[in-house]
């Protein structure tokens, strides 16, 4: 099979997504400038360099109350801060309560009933009980292909290791089992590791 994007797939459901997985799930917590907090799983996500560390994440949609933008995006145009949450496996049901479209006045934290700690270098809320998670200033935030598409690029100045994740100095995510996105309504998880070394090693 072979298809054009703008042409249509002519299949029951959209491949792309399916095509391009395993996905890591950023879980990204926000303070707008109100003070008011929201908190959304992203599987547009992933880690871009090193040295200085960044990572990024693409916000694919809108809300009629955020423009032409979601909450996330609308809290990082304000403040230029974000923390990017890692999604363990045991926190699938919590994770996608706060996927859904609600109102920018409800605060994820509450609906989930998440416990929440102050980032800190930045000012914002983090998730406690996440295996890890990454407080980031924005680098750059692009307007890409696509009417609601944009791209945030951010360097990450801040990293919380919970402790039982932490083995012989090495962070184990067989420890907590890393929630990643398929295609359609599908995850997996991330229960199974091997290693390779590179040539010349």
């Amino acid at each position: 099979m072979f298809y054009e994007p703008k042409n249509g797939h002519g299949l029951p459901h959209n491949p792309f997504n399916a095509i391009v997985t395993p996905r890591p799930i950023g879980w990204i917590s926000t303070r707008g400038s109100d003070g008011s907090e929201n908190l959304a799983p992203y599987s547009f996500f992933n880690a871009v360099a090193y040295v200085p560390p960044q990572v990024m994440f693409a916000s694919t949609s809108a809300k009629p109350d955020r423009g032409d933008t979601k909450d996330t995006v609308a809290n990082i145009r304000d403040t230029g801060v974000f923390c990017v949450n890692i999604v363990e496996s045991a926190a699938r049901d919590v994770m996608n309560a706060t996927a859904g479209p609600w109102p920018k006045d409800v605060d994820e934290f509450d609906l989930a009933q998440l416990p929440r700690t102050n980032c800190s270098t930045i000012a914002c809320s983090r998730v406690t009980d996440a295996p890890a998670s990454l407080e980031c200033e924005v680098v750059d935030i692009h307007k890409i292909r696509g009417a609601e598409n944009f791209l945030v690029v951010g360097e990450v100045t801040g990293v919380h290791l919970r402790d039982d994740c932490l083995v012989d100095g090495i962070f184990d995510v067989t420890r907590f089992k890393p929630l990643a996105r398929l295609g359609y309504r599908d995850y997996s998880v991330v229960d199974n590791v091997f290693t390779l070394k590179r040539p010349g090693e």
